[in-house]
This record gives structure tokens, sequence and C-alpha cells, in this order.
């Protein structure tokens, strides 16, 4: 688990210095946000492992942003821990409804923290992104950050490995070329629709005969990648 992203979203920077110094300390790479508009770009961008997110913010409420995560399918897998003052049983069941994997109330301990987002991320299991993704005979391994193809190495680039592993990890779905920007490109980046029919066109050569068909075009729509067909 060490090494993973964590995005704490709260407007009191002395609060996310002490919550990333105790992460840091403790072996996590941590991302800052200090309301829901910053977050929710971060999140887009990044795809942070875990969000420690806080009730109470300007404007938009933490939990309003909990709840828009937990619709969207494209980040609702993400664990999120709320943080609040607020100690009530009705706000921490409010929580936990909208989807929040965890509650913890202020003050709290770096100790407690670090030990209750661990039990978090073990929960959230192998969608760690490091297991190896296999499909018939196309293998993509995260942690060596090699595509095979029938025991071979394939040849793609960056981009397209990165199509490749979104797809693998969210098959039997159709995309739009903008949702595939944001969560391949990331959501600062501006490039033009288009730029991804160029991609998919690269990632089916790079998959060869036996493979390209799995990357189905959705006419009206986008993209799917799809074992059926």
């Amino acid at each position: 688990m060490v090494g993973k992203n964590i995005l704490i979203v709260d407007d009191e920077a002395p609060i996310r210095e002490m919550i990333a110094v105790a992460l840091e300390m403790a072996g996590y790479d941590c991302l800052e946000a200090e309301n829901t508009q910053q977050a929710h770009a971060i999140i887009v961008d990044r795809k942070p492992d875990l969000i420690l997110l806080d009730w109470m913010l300007p404007g938009t409420s933490g939990i309003e942003l909990a709840r828009r995560l937990k619709r969207d399918d494209l980040t609702s897998d993400i664990p999120i821990i709320m943080l609040t003052a607020k100690g009530e049983e009705d706000n921490k069941i409010q929580g936990l409804e909208v989807g929040a994997d965890d509650y913890i109330t202020k003050p709290f301990s770096p100790r407690e923290l670090v030990a209750r987002l661990k039990a978090v991320l073990r929960r959230a299991g192998p969608s760690d992104g490091e297991a190896p993704i296999a499909i018939g005979g196309l293998l993509l391994d995260p942690i060596s950050h090699r595509v095979t193809i029938d025991g071979k190495p394939a040849e793609m680039g960056p981009t397209e490995y990165r199509l490749l592993q979104f797809f693998m990890t969210h098959q039997e779905r159709a995309y739009t070329r903008g949702q595939l920007l944001d969560q391949v490109w990331g959501g600062n980046v501006y490039v033009e629709e288009r730029t991804v029919d160029v991609h998919i066109r690269r990632l089916r050569k790079a998959l060869g005969d036996a493979y390209e068909n799995l990357v189905q075009t959705v006419r009206g729509t986008g993209y799917r990648f799809s074992t059926k067909s």
C-alpha cells in the first residue's frame, strides 16, 4: 500500500499539513485541495487511491462531493473517508449512506487516521491497480508497465498503454471521447476529442489482428472495450 496517492480535501491548511506529514511518514504520497472544485479537478486528473474528505467545506459541501463521486461510474470505486467535527450519530449515518467508506471525527490522532486509512485500502482490495489483467492471451502488468500478446511483448506508446489499462479495468461500458480524455489524458489537459480517434487507431494496430476487435466503436457515443461481438 505504500506509495499510494491520498487526496486530502480540507479548507484549513494546518489540518492538511498535519495529515500530509503523518501520511508521508507512513509512506504515502499526498495531494491537497482546499475546496470541492479543486478536489474534483485533481480526482479527474490523477485518480487518487483514496480521498480524505472534510464534511464542512466552502461552497459545495464534502458530503455533496462524495454523493457526486459515488454516482459517477468513473469515480465510484475510489474509497472515501469523511473527516468532520460533527460527532452526532445521524451525521455519521448520512455520510455512510452516500457511500463513504469510513468516518473519523476531529480531533483525531495521526496514528488512528493512518490505521483507519490502511483498513479502508485493504477492504478496497486488489483493485489497487497492481494485479495483472488478462484477457485470453492479452496480458497487461501494471507493476512492470508491460503488455504482452500471446507471450510476446506488444509495442505501444505511453498513451496507448494508459488507454488500454483504462479499457481493461472498465470493460463492457461505452465511453464518450470526452470521458476518455478526462480519464486517460487528465481533465486539466486541453486535447481535441479527435485526438482520441488517433490513439484508438494506434492501440488497435498495437493489439494486432487477434485483439483489435476488443476496442469497439459505438456509433453516436464513442468507444467500448468488450469481449462480446
